[in-house]
């Protein structure tokens, strides 16, 4: 058996279903009238959305027009948006409302027919005494009242369930556009999480180098210190001190490659052009460097370029064989483009499992493209676009 409040929430949803039928009705028949349905599709279109979100909390968000809105009644029309509204007001809207109607009138026969047995008291006595056996004929009209009054509650159910999707599919974005939509939240996200993590890069960056590093370097001044000043110990002491202290070098130049990997802080604190340069220069191979930047761009699209130029180098140097390499870094209105060419063996491939598959999905992550033209014995060019908002 159903529960008391279980019966309760049945029928107070059965109550605001008929009440929203019954005040969708007269706006649904009025867009019979071409007058007030072609003119004012946008408004008519607000009230039944706020009619879904007032009695059945169904939020139906609105819908937007791509480029500019339509004006006057030719690009109204053939907007695409005003369209589908229009089907919605001119055909699902009066159809539903017609079934509202027809509800409505089971709902009051219904009630009217089940009460029998109440108001019929209210007759003269000289009727009751005229109509012998009223009562069982009004006990088939009650049983028939009930019958209707279920068929209404199901009826009731069923316009709402349409109306609810013709509403949601008609007055609200189409597939097109919720698509769309659901890109550009893709999009901001994922341009979220690579601005975060370049902020994370900057961090460690940041720690290791006024951290771990400056740690290592005082580690290494006084093992130099040592080896110089403590002449009388043991050869095989000094022999572990030299070593520490060679590792301690060793240990800062790894870590000073491994910050400059990461992040820079040339180029937070000077731009691309600096700390390109300065990559240049650590560079065992030649390396003609052009860069052409104005303004400059954002922090995240100088990270992503430096890095392409910082592992594209690493690979001529490790895998090349060239004896020189040409980087030119430009900015155009709304890009960065990065071109490296090497004079190398040539025969790189991204799909080889090289450095080069990181590059891929690094300029991916920043809805760059990278494309390769590398045969073998070379030349090898690189070339790098990097959208750039300004």
């Amino acid at each position: 058996m159903p529960s008391t409040s279980g019966l309760r929430g049945r029928l107070g949803r059965v109550r605001r279903h008929t009440a929203f039928l019954a005040a969708g009705a007269p706006l649904q028949l009025a867009a019979f009238w071409p007058a007030l349905t072609v003119v004012p599709v946008p408004s008519l279109t607000e009230v039944h959305r706020h009619r879904f979100r007032a009695m059945l909390e169904v939020a139906i968000p609105p819908a937007t027009s791509p480029g500019h809105a339509p004006r006057g009644l030719r690009e109204r029309i053939a907007s695409p948006l005003i369209r589908r509204q229009l089907t919605y007001h001119l055909l699902v809207g009066p159809l539903v409302a017609l079934g509202a109607l027809a509800v409505l009138a089971l709902w009051a026969v219904g009630v009217t027919a089940i009460t029998v047995l109440l108001w019929i008291w209210a007759l003269p006595p000289e009727w009751r005494i005229d109509h012998r056996g009223y009562l069982s004929k009004a006990a088939y009209v009650s049983a028939g009242g009930l019958l209707v009054l279920l068929t209404a509650v199901w009826l009731t159910g069923t316009l709402v369930r349409a109306d609810t999707y013709a509403g949601t599919q008609l007055l609200g974005p189409s597939r097109t556009e919720l698509l769309r939509r659901r890109i550009e939240n893709l999009s901001e996200s994922r341009a979220g999480v690579v601005d975060a993590a370049d902020l994370e890069r900057r961090r460690i960056e940041r720690d290791l180098h006024d951290g771990a590093q400056q740690r290592l370097v005082s580690l290494a001044v006084n093992l130099g210190i040592a080896r110089a000043t403590l002449r009388d110990l043991p050869p095989e002491a000094l022999k572990v001190i030299d070593e520490a202290h060679r590792e301690a070098k060793e240990a800062i130049t790894e870590l000073q490659d491994l910050v400059r990997g990461l992040h820079p802080a040339v180029l937070e604190d000077r731009g691309l052009d600096a700390a390109l340069t300065g990559l240049a220069a650590r560079v065992p191979v030649p390396v003609r460097l052009s860069v052409r930047l104005e303004p400059r761009p954002s922090a995240t699209v100088e990270a992503v370029a430096y890095y392409v130029v910082s592992e594209a180098l690493t690979n001529v140097v490790k895998h090349a064989r060239a004896s020189q390499v040409a980087v030119r870094v430009e900015g155009k209105a709304d890009t960065v483009s990065v071109t490296i060419v090497d004079d190398g063996a040539g025969g790189a491939d991204p799909s080889g499992g090289t450095g080069l598959t990181g590059l891929v999905k690094r300029v991916a992550s920043v809805d760059g493209t990278l494309s390769i033209d590398s045969p073998a014995g070379g030349p090898t060019t690189l070339e790098v676009e990097l959208p750039c908002a300004r």
